[in-house]
């Protein structure tokens, strides 16, 4: 069943969007990334142009975002104090990445910016994240106690400290201002909800255990995705609303089974598998940039999408 996407002026198959929905709201419901980092190269694939499929794809991640949290919820998994100050930080990150965006967009090369931010980032942390937890695995395979997260680093030292007891931290708010602000500028540029920057960095930066980790990261990527969705219809005009729709009934249903599914598995084993999916759409990616297209030359107005 092909619908129109006024937008992105192309006609895709209803239910394949449904199907990319629920397959992102699975890994949102795992993983505790909201699946931007996947879903939006994923639009590229099926031929919905960047800039549209980044404005869009925002909407998804929320409603995702915010069924995957409904869960982490009731197990109370969810540090509201530690959102609270990566939101600070998400909030001015997504206003300014916007304005980069914009910028580019004038100048016609938003495209190639976004395609290259996630060969990028997706290729440095993917790769990170991969050796870290095969040597995590290999660790819990040796050690015959508990291994202990908690260490005292260069972090502890801050000024600015506040208590955060359900994560049982003690550290400077700085830390975790830097994050949101990091992954609000990514949201804006690359419309991801910036979950596989933001988990890895609660884990081994601010010391956070896993399964906090999940939820919070959600809880915060619902309200920083949300205002990137708002600045990006006010000011670009690239959100599709028939797109977004599908999507978000797909995604709200797959993060209920991701959240199940993520309570089964190990931590170690949910961050290798992160790892690979997002070191998978890394060389695919980069793949489309360096193989020759089989149409060299397209049309289109200027400074359009």
């Amino acid at each position: 069943m092909q619908i129109y996407l006024p937008i992105a002026e192309v006609s895709v198959n209803a239910f394949l969007l449904l199907g990319l929905g629920g397959l992102v709201g699975v890994l949102s419901g795992m993983f505790g990334v909201g699946g931007g980092f996947l879903m939006t190269p994923l639009l590229f694939f099926i031929g919905i142009p960047p800039a549209v499929a980044v404005a869009t794809e925002a909407n998804q991640i929320v409603a995702s975002s915010f069924s995957g949290v409904l869960a982490h919820f009731k197990r109370r998994t969810v540090d509201l104090k530690m959102g609270g100050v990566l939101l600070i930080g998400g909030l001015i990150g997504a206003a300014f990445g916007v304005v980069v965006f914009n910028y580019l967009k004038s100048l016609g090369q938003v495209d190639l910016l976004v395609k290259l931010s996630y060969v990028i980032f997706l290729g440095i942390i993917g790769g990170l994240m991969f050796i870290e937890s095969l040597n995590a695995i290999r660790r819990s395979k040796k050690a015959t106690g508990p291994i202990k997260r908690k260490h005292h680093t260069w972090i502890h030292g801050l000024p600015f400290k506040m208590r955060f007891r359900v994560s049982g931290l003690y550290i400077s708010v700085i830390p975790p201002i830097i994050v949101g602000l990091v992954v609000g500028i990514l949201s804006a540029i690359m419309g991801v909800g910036g979950g596989f920057i933001m988990v890895p960095a609660m884990i081994y930066l601010l010391g956070m255990p896993t399964k906090v980790v999940v939820g919070t990261s959600l809880f915060q990527i619902i309200f920083v995705t949300g205002f990137t969705t708002l600045l990006h219809a006010t000011t670009n005009f690239t959100v599709d609303m028939a797109l977004a729709v599908l999507l978000l009934i797909g995604g709200v249903i797959g993060a209920q089974f991701g959240a199940v599914i993520g309570a089964k598995l190990k931590a170690e084993q949910l961050r290798i598998l992160l790892a690979m999916m997002v070191l998978g759409v890394c060389i695919k990616i980069a793949l489309e940039l360096l193989i020759m297209p089989g149409e060299l030359y397209s049309l289109g107005p200027a400074g359009g999408h």
